[in-house]
């Protein structure tokens, strides 16, 4: 029997049982593309056919789940990220920016799992052998042992893989690959969704860790459709720019390991290296006071990080100021603001006001709050903050700084970093603080700004004073 003709809108998803000009969901033009529709008989070809493993209802106790369940690439900020390294039948997609590094980090994995004894098989429908070749070569990598195939056909890549039965499976990209049985162009929503659902069902079924790559769209979304990250069991992704030397992964979803873990990468003639102490590079070090810098502790997934956090108010000549936050929640900024007008009596309503994290790193918790309004201030009264100085806590609407998650491990961070003193919400001071530094817990904004600025002194033209504290 033929099967009927089912369409798919590519931007958003939507199905239809005949070809529109118009999605009827989205309203997108010439979006609408053939697919597969569910049930057809074309869908249960390819590698599976009737090889189903499917070993019915089973009780959970008498599910054996093997010893050895993670196992490390190698790569020690990579396995930090999926949380202690690889789990068999795992699905990892990974995206970034062009040319951050998501291939190169891939063939040094695989050539680190091949060190290791473990075999890998990395597929690629970008480059021919030749190319991924010269660049393990560049990369100082030794090419025996590496498996390599060049093909983008599903079905050709799922039958040379059970053959070779590789123990992770390295696909670069998704995008690329098509299964045979869709007329749809490679890359659209229906190939990128059947391609990746083969790839899954073959990594449940034969144990094989998989790693996809993914292209991102020019808003840095995953390009394809959304369904394909609910289908993997982590999303990895790169967050800093191509011409940054250090590469910043961040796990946005893990079934194995603890979501927004990140990963520090510094780029290198011979590849990825991972960062030993991620703090420093965060972490500007001025040899006089600045104003305008504060330093921070935020929390990355299982890790505590430094981070300089610098901002910059001066005059504005427009009617309407402006507010830019790099690495900050613009929103966030424009309400700390209000508050620090309403409840500390201090207005920056005419300057603009620019907030930037020193490294390109991205911090989306409440506990830089109270470092940011600090930093303005700084900057603001022209006045310094002590280098020695740490500060974290959430500001509330009311002027209340509120406390913060993992305070005493972010006060252990400050004091092996060399910082003295530290002032944190009063809730997050601890009774026995770290050796060589002082914990200084304060309840309202007005008071902290009070005590941030008594260890201050007035920035000098051309560099800074002593601190009062020293």
């Amino acid at each position: 029997m033929k099967d009927k003709k089912a369409y798919q809108c590519r931007d958003c998803g939507a199905q239809a049982n005949k070809w529109l000009g118009q999605c009827p969901d989205c309203g997108a033009w010439n979006s609408l593309e053939e697919t597969i529709p569910a049930g057809s008989d074309r869908r249960r070809g390819g590698w599976f056919g009737s090889k189903s493993q499917n070993p019915g209802i089973v009780d959970a106790a008498e599910v054996h789940t093997g010893a050895n369940v993670h196992y490390a690439t190698g790569i020690g900020e990579l396995d930090r990220v999926l949380g202690g390294g690889l789990v068999n039948a795992s699905v990892v997609l990974i995206g970034g920016d062009p040319g951050i590094g998501k291939s190169t980090l891939l063939l040094q994995a695989a050539a680190s799992l091949r060190d290791a004894g473990i075999e890998s098989l990395y597929v690629s429908g970008e480059e021919s052998l030749s190319q991924i070749a010269l660049r393990a070569r560049r990369l100082h990598i030794e090419s025996g042992g590496l498996k390599l195939l060049a093909e983008t056909s599903v079905e050709r890549i799922l039958a040379l893989a059970a053959q070779a039965g590789p123990r992770v499976l390295i696909i670069d990209s998704i995008q690329t690959v098509f299964a045979e049985a869709n007329p749809a162009a490679p890359g659209s929503v229906s190939q990128v969704r059947e391609a990746a659902a083969q790839l899954v069902r073959f990594a449940k079924a034969t144990g094989t860790s998989v790693f996809l790559v993914g292209h991102v769209t020019k808003e840095g979304a995953l390009a394809g459709p959304r369904v394909l990250e609910h289908m993997v069991d982590a999303v990895l992704y790169f967050e800093s720019e191509s011409n940054q030397r250090f590469r910043v992964v961040r796990a946005v979803k893990n079934r194995f390991g603890a979501a927004n873990e990140l990963g520090i990468f510094a780029m290198t003639e011979t590849g990825l290296r991972g960062v030993s102490n991620p703090s420093a590079i965060f972490l500007s070090r001025h040899p006089s006071r600045v104003a305008g810098s504060v330093v921070m502790v935020t929390r990355e997934g299982s890790r505590p990080l430094l981070v300089e956090l610098q901002a910059l108010v001066d005059d504005s000549s427009l009617a309407n100021p402006r507010r830019l936050a790099l690495g900050l929640e613009q929103n966030r900024l424009a309400m700390l603001l209000a508050v620090l007008h309403r409840h500390a009596g201090i207005a920056v309503l005419s300057n603009d006001v620019f907030v930037n994290l020193v490294g390109g790193v991205r911090v989306t918790e409440t506990a830089a709050d109270l470092a940011l309004l600090l930093a303005v201030l700084s900057s603001f009264r022209d006045r310094a903050l002590a280098q020695s100085l740490v500060v974290f806590g959430e500001v509330g609407l009311a002027g209340e700084i509120r406390p913060v998650p993992n305070g005493e491990e972010r006060l252990q961070a400050a004091a092996q970093h060399g910082f003295h003193q530290a002032l944190v919400p009063r809730a997050n001071r601890i009774r026995k603080p770290p050796p060589g530094i002082e914990v200084i817990g304060v309840e309202r904004l007005a008071e902290a700004i009070e005590i941030a600025f008594a260890i201050s002194v007035e920035v000098e033209p051309g560099g800074g004073g002593e601190s009062a504290a020293d």
